[in-house]
């Protein structure tokens, strides 16, 4: 099986590194030359076009920055579109809307081709070492026929449903992402004020009711002082408004979605797009006029756990009785 992946920024870098370490054949598209001459070191071929990734390979893989952006990889003269033919399989393995994703799905359909929303979860330091969680929306038999990839790039690969739910789900975890994010800072910031030891601070929220991914995994950069995840305030801002806008089509009340949008606009027009997410707590930090630091934290999340195989991660039935 030929695999293409267009998209080798933060995380595509990482999910495509898998996939040829793992033995695929991989040819690669990007606009960044250093990052395709990284990888036709290693062994892939490069394209000099999406379309003709699109029209050599089996399985293509976009992961891009943007809806619009991969719209405009999907849809240009030189696309993936012009390139994919009947039998192939497309998978957007971006942070994207679930609107767009269907609208271009039924293009993609319309070729006779596979289309898979497939977002990723849980850090880039978890797609360098294949341990990443992966959301497949699609039908049935084509997930059973992409699994092996998923399982190659991804350890934990849930069957969401039908197309656009991987994407939906996808836009609600990095939601809650944010808001622990947002929550902890604040947390912090009045451990410090308040004068608390914040090495004890972080093992004290980790031992209780108060913990969670995010904290074990963030709090460490943001105590470090790097804040330093591969992940920034515009793409922060962009996951967040995807989720409110969503929100918004279906008209629900909610009050922490529009305030999430709020302070990471805040925090982008402070700092700049490109600054990491984590130093949102800079906000507090200059508010109060102190710095939140803890000593021997790492500069950078690493994964810990050992490279394995994947596996679909199956619902369990629940008894209501």
């Amino acid at each position: 099986m030929k695999v293409g992946f267009i998209g080798l920024g933060n995380a595509g870098g990482q999910l495509a590194g898998s996939i040829l370490r793992n033995g695929y054949a991989l040819m690669v598209r990007d606009l960044n030359p250093e990052f395709v001459a990284d990888f036709v070191s290693r062994g892939a071929t490069q394209a000099a076009s999406a379309r003709e990734l699109a029209q050599y390979c089996d399985v293509i893989i976009t992961c891009l920055p943007s809806p619009q952006v991969c719209s405009q990889v999907m849809e240009a003269d030189d696309g993936v579109l012009a390139g994919i033919s009947q039998g192939k399989i497309w998978l957007e393995m971006s942070t994207t809307d679930e609107a767009e994703m269907r609208r271009i799905a039924a293009l993609v359909e319309a070729k006779g081709a596979l289309p898979v929303d497939c977002p990723v979860s849980g850090g880039c330091h978890r797609a360098g070492t294949g341990n990443i969680s992966i959301f497949a929306g699609c039908k049935r038999e084509t997930f059973e026929r992409v699994l092996p990839v998923l399982t190659t790039m991804g350890r934990r690969i849930l069957h969401t449903g039908e197309l656009g739910s991987a994407s939906i789900l996808k836009v609600i975890t990095n939601y809650l992402c944010t808001v622990h994010l947002a929550a902890l800072s604040e947390a912090l910031t009045a451990a410090k004020v308040l004068g608390m030891d914040m090495n004890v601070t972080y093992e004290a929220i980790k031992a209780s009711s108060g913990n969670s991914f995010v904290h074990e995994t963030e709090s460490q950069v943001i105590l470090n002082g790097s804040r330093d995840i591969s992940f920034t305030m515009d793409l922060v801002l962009k996951d967040v408004g995807l989720f409110d806008q969503i929100a918004k089509r279906h008209n629900l009340p909610l009050e922490l979605a529009p305030l999430m949008v709020e302070i990471f606009t805040d925090g982008k027009n402070r700092y700049g797009p490109r600054e990491f997410s984590p130093n949102i707590i800079r906000r507090l930090e200059d508010a109060c006029d102190v710095q939140v630091l803890g000593k021997g934290f790492p500069s950078q999340m690493t994964d810990i756990e050992p490279e394995a195989p994947g596996y679909e991660l199956i619902v369990p039935l629940r008894n209501n009785d």
